[in-house]
């Protein structure tokens, strides 16, 4: 098996490393604008002659707030990403238990990985590992300096050196192609979104349990309950918009990071290794007991060279999820594999 276009993949991820990060600032000011919108088009009503309620929307004062909000918005925004973005390495380690592996520890795993770092021409990255029975390996990090190859005690039990050679490949290919620094980047993204989503749900929970709360009671009753309704409404929709453009920018960012890297990453990982049919075998024993016990981020799960199926969505989101998958079938990745 030859691997080719390696660099048109690192070119490609670059592009689209840049597209996220483009990307998201502007899905983030769109919903904040929807979000004004919405507080603006439903606090502006009044009854008319016949008691019916009618809404107005002021288009000048939601961009007066808009602008306004942009600032704070850019700034949470950024020193959040740059947080995530520089304490990466970390954060994955927090995620999955991993720890660094020692030469003294284990100096199998470092040699298998030095061979293949120079017949690769690349620099050796840190190796980490993680105490579970279970099989996976993943490569993360975003440059030299946190570049890192994570494999777990049960992969290391598992396979013999061809098999881990094969799997080591592949997580190498991975960091030449730079696909680490796209997931990285979708990782931290999703990361935002989902906070934004706990605050949300959050602000539900309390208008349904606790009202408003905080404001002067009206001497109108009937009003006073019918705008506590109205809130009640006004922030379920934006809940409900909010989570929907969250789903939509994570399924588009899986979307994004196409399957194909998975497919380079197996050839290339063969092709270091000299043995496309050892790494169909670590495949198809991976795939016998993937993932890893104590992850429960489905984000987290894309670094993994098998993405365990127990963390997708069930149901009709099961569906969408398979559509976005981030990770082929393994069968089609072995059945391609030994065809060479």
């Amino acid at each position: 098996m030859r691997y080719v276009g390696m660099q048109t993949q690192i070119s490609r991820n670059n592009r689209m490393t840049l597209l996220l990060l483009l990307m998201f600032p502007l899905i983030i000011l769109g919903v904040v604008w929807a979000f004004f919108a919405l507080l603006n088009y439903f606090g502006n009503g009044y009854y008319d002659q016949y008691g019916e309620l009618v809404h107005q929307f002021n288009a000048e004062t939601v961009n007066v707030y808009f602008v306004n909000a942009v600032p704070w918005v850019i700034g949470v925004v950024g020193i959040w990403f740059l947080i995530a973005y520089f304490f990466n390495a970390s954060m994955v380690r927090a995620a999955t238990g991993a720890r660094p592996l020692s030469r003294k520890e284990n100096p199998r795993v470092y040699n298998i990985v030095e061979n293949l770092t120079m017949a690769a021409g690349m620099d050796m990255p840190m190796i980490n590992i993680v105490d579970d029975p279970q099989l996976n390996a993943f490569a993360s990090g975003i440059d030299r300096k946190s570049y890192t190859v994570t494999v777990t005690t049960g992969l290391l039990r598992l396979l013999d050196d061809d098999e881990l050679a094969g799997v080591l490949g592949h997580e190498l290919t991975h960091i030449r192609n730079h696909d680490t620094k796209l997931l990285i980047t979708s990782i931290v993204f999703v990361g935002i979104v989902s906070t934004v989503m706990s605050i949300i749900v959050q602000m539900i929970y309390n208008m349904m349990w606790f009202g408003g709360g905080g404001h002067v009671v009206s001497s109108d009753d009937d009003n006073d309950n019918r705008g506590s309704g109205i809130a009640v409404v006004l922030v379920l929709i934006i809940g409900y918009v909010l989570c929907a453009i969250a789903y939509l920018f994570t399924a588009l960012t899986r979307f994004a990071i196409s399957r194909k890297r998975e497919y380079m990453a197996d050839a290339g990982g063969a092709e270091l290794c000299g043995n496309p049919l050892a790494l169909a075998s670590a495949l198809r024993k991976i795939s016998g007991d993937p993932g890893l016990q104590g992850v429960k981020r489905d984000d987290v799960a894309q670094l993994f060279i098998i993405h365990p199926q127990k963390l997708s969505a069930g149901g009709a989101m099961s569906m969408l999820s398979s559509l976005f998958s981030t990770h082929p079938d393994t069968k089609k990745r072995i059945e391609i594999l030994e065809q060479f």
